[in-house]
């Protein structure tokens, strides 16, 4: 009768291992497909699948001999400088709404949030003519500014939650210890929610660059970003399919690392709410 259950728990362990597996794949594979497509020369694009003489000039054309590189170091230096403006801003914004209380406060806090919920397109109109009118257009601060409708509202929400897990105890104990209020706040409450903190910060930063209407609206030569020239590839009389996965690729890159070089913090958010209370 052990030995049978013993049987069965292991069929049990490999089949959802094999599950797992099987959806992993599934997940990855657009990312598979499109590193694929970029390293096949267009005379083979068509002809074969997974069978084909690989090759890296789609990544010479884009990364080397076009001035793609220029948007993409663009689109990192808005995204990292939109992040961080909104970590400065939005970190005591975050903690003010979870441990003070003051009229109105859902309100206000709702408010934030419905920025992130409005589409982009609702506000681009005023906002370009805005621009227009302020000199803000085609410039970085312009875009790291209008970023801050993408990141601001869903950092603020992320983070407010992490504070309120928080027992208001632990400040009370560590000013009893002849702490300020800053050395609190910056020696004990930002530790506690690195986690949330690095979580937040990544999110934010996949969807400021990943955004794609605010730099086609409001950005010309000098700001635009990489997602916005990627349509460069897209001729109109062909479409160099190579060399728009290639770009896509490298575009993604960005993202990938980041997210494998804070996985830890990642998975130690999901139980940072155990120690509430």
């Amino acid at each position: 009768m052990h030995e049978s259950v013993s049987f069965f728990g292991l069929v049990g362990r490999v089949s959802k291992t094999l599950l797992l597996l099987v959806y992993a794949l599934f997940a990855l594979f657009p990312l598979l497909w499109m590193v694929i497509m970029s390293l096949k020369p267009d005379s083979q694009m068509f002809t074969t699948t997974f069978l084909f003489s690989p090759t890296v000039e789609n990544y010479s054309a884009v990364f080397l001999r076009s001035d793609y590189s220029h948007f993409f170091f663009n689109n990192l230096t808005v995204s990292i400088s939109a992040v961080l403006l909104s970590l400065i801003v939005g970190v005591p914004a975050a903690y003010a709404l979870a441990r003070f209380q003051f009229k109105l406060k859902e309100d206000i806090a709702f408010t934030i949030l419905s920025f992130r919920f409005a589409p982009e397109i609702l506000v681009i109109l005023p906002l370009f003519l805005i621009y227009q009118k302020t000199g803000l257009y085609d410039t970085y601060f312009g875009l790291i500014w209008v970023y801050q409708l993408i990141t601001l509202p869903l950092l603020i929400w992320i983070l407010r939650g992490y504070f309120e897990d928080i027992s208001p105890d632990i400040e009370a104990a560590a000013q009893l210890d002849g702490y300020s209020w800053w050395q609190v706040f910056l020696k004990v409450l930002l530790p506690l929610v690195k986690p949330g903190l690095v979580a937040a910060g990544l999110l934010c930063f996949i969807f400021a660059w990943n955004a794609f209407t605010f730099p086609l609206l409001l950005s010309d030569a000098r700001a635009q970003t990489s997602t916005v020239v990627a349509l460069r590839f897209l001729a109109s009389d062909t479409v160099h399919y190579g060399q728009v996965a290639a770009a896509a690729t490298i575009s993604a890159l960005p993202e990938v690392i980041l997210a494998l070089l804070i996985q830890k913090h990642l998975v130690r958010g999901l139980s940072f709410g155990a120690v509430k209370g």
